[in-house]
């Protein structure tokens, strides 16, 4: 059998403000639950296969203050997902990805930040689960600190291999 394995940057929730999108995604979605925390992807696999040069890059961060406003849950995929569609102006997340990617990619394609909260490989939203989730105090704005390099393999649960911290705190 061979093995497949992942390799994201992810930005994820800080476990201070993730209380309300856990407790839904354990609810609604218990797969996507136990293989993955809450979390921002950052970059995915196919703009990080250059690991050294990423990792070299990473180390190199300004520190700065990653923040993102979200708009109201949304359906997606014919309605099976729902997920927490970022604010279209994301400039602090567009400069970081640019500079994570600086002498591989040095104008990436444009990525939607957000927070999926029910996954529709492994779970299937309905009306009466949509409106439950829109009645919810769902946060509008999240602050990032630490950038981590996960991985996963054969499609289990993911494992941070290494966290690089970006905030001013550090």
């Amino acid at each position: 059998m061979t093995t497949k394995f992942r390799r994201q940057l992810t930005l994820f929730v800080e476990r201070q403000n993730a209380g309300i999108i856990e407790k839904i995604r354990q609810q609604y979605n218990p797969i996507q639950y136990s293989l993955i925390d809450s979390h921002v992807t950052l970059c995915r696999e196919d703009e990080i296969e250059n690991i050294e040069q990423i990792i070299a890059n990473l180390k190199c961060l300004k520190k700065m203050e990653i923040i993102i406003k979200f708009k109201k849950a949304t359906r997606f995929e014919n309605g099976k997902g729902v997920f927490l569609p970022a604010e279209l102006e994301n400039r602090e997340f567009d400069d970081l990805r640019k500079q994570i990617l600086y002498g591989i990619d040095d104008n990436p394609k444009r990525q939607e930040p957000h927070i999926t909260l029910m996954h529709p490989r492994n779970s299937t939203c309905t009306d009466k689960i949509f409106n439950e989730i829109k009645k919810m105090n769902l946060p509008t704005k999240l602050d990032f600190k630490t950038i981590s390099l996960i991985e996963q393999f054969n499609g289990g649960k993911w494992n941070v291999l290494q966290d690089f911290r970006i905030d001013f705190t550090q």
